[in-house]
């Protein structure tokens, strides 16, 4: 789909950087997973070899995270405006972590169970660990789409210009994705995404509202075959005799914000501990979890939880200084 103006280009140049980063680092975790024994999976995923895919995908997210501000300051550049951010995004805090607040080596452990499990099933060793491989391959994928739009939000909060923002979607997509583009929402609205999802996002100063495509117009971009492949031959032609997509798709099928809270960064060591320390916090010695499995009390925890992007927006109820206090509380953007 062609930009049409130049912020356009930019949320599609952000895009085409993250989907570029995320087939780097499936590309390095499919190198990993391709030596591996069908029938030792669990122990190499607890590992080395899983220590290595954790650090690949941690790499993709901290490299999608970085280019947050400078995806903002451009596409508020692209609109005539001036980027003044009140705080830095720390890239650092969408590293590490899955979007759910699960710590991120135990989501990448979960393709090892689903090859254990079809060995069981009865499938062949490569059968088993060609399923395993789709599994991380997504997991991969998703965390490292889900990291940028998370850093992209932040700065965006952080950007009192911006007061909106809308759905960037790029074909080919699949229908539950397709009948959201162009939407707007507030810039402290939650994003609604499924497993491998790509969309981005375009943020929005108030003289910007229409600047993405509707979701008509890409269905009318899209070859007869593949609509028919989105939406099913049927709903296909409804829409195009008039139908709204809207009725032909539920587009909360499967869609979802991220999670509340994690325990990522929240021992005495970790990055988040000192601004959790000045906020009061007491630590205790509540393990955490490695692979699945307890780790060491051997460091304290923070007893206060480490919201989430997307909780702290709902927390805070539109309130910006508010969301801005807990995301630098939360250790989102730099003091």
């Amino acid at each position: 789909m062609p930009p049409r103006d130049e912020a356009d280009a930019v949320a599609v140049a952000r895009y085409r950087q993250i989907q570029a980063v995320s087939r780097q680092v499936v590309t390095e975790v499919q190198g990993i997973w391709a030596g591996l024994p069908a029938h030792r999976i669990e122990a190499e995923l607890a590992g080395e070899a899983g220590a290595r895919i954790v650090a690949a995908v941690v790499a993709g997210q901290l490299s999608v995270a970085q280019g947050a501000q400078a995806f903002l300051a451009a596409i508020l550049a692209a609109q005539g405006v001036a980027a003044a951010p009140v705080g830095a995004v720390a890239a650092a805090a969408f590293a590490g972590v899955a979007s759910d607040g699960r710590p991120l080596e135990t989501l990448l452990f979960l393709p090892a169970l689903a090859v254990t499990q079809a060995l069981a099933a009865g499938l062949s060793p490569a059968d088993a660990m060609l399923r395993g491989l789709a599994t991380l391959a997504r997991y991969a994928g998703t965390q490292i789409a889900d990291a940028g739009r998370g850093a992209d939000q932040v700065a965006m909060v952080a950007e009192r210009r911006v007061v909106m923002y809308t759905r960037v979607v790029q074909l080919p997509a699949c229908a539950r994705c397709i009948i959201l583009a162009g939407q707007t929402y507030s810039y402290s609205k939650g994003f609604r995404r499924h497993p491998m999802c790509d969309c981005t996002i375009r943020p929005l100063t108030e003289r910007e509202y229409d600047a993405a495509a509707s979701p008509r117009e890409l269905f009318q971009q899209m070859s007869a075959a593949e609509q028919r492949r989105r939406f099913g031959e049927a709903g296909a032609r409804a829409i195009r005799e008039g139908a709204d997509m809207g009725q032909i798709v539920n587009a909360r099928r499967g869609m979802s914000t991220a999670g509340a809270t994690t325990s990522e960064g929240t021992t005495r060591r970790g990055w988040y501990a000192h601004t959790a320390r000045r906020a009061g916090s007491e630590f205790d010695r509540s393990p955490g979890t490695r692979f699945g499995q307890a780790t060491s009390t051997r460091y304290g925890r923070t007893t206060t939880p480490r919201l989430m992007p997307e909780e702290i927006y709902r927390q805070a109820g539109g309130d910006r200084d508010a969301a801005l206090r807990l995301l630098r509380r939360n250790g989102y953007l730099d003091q």
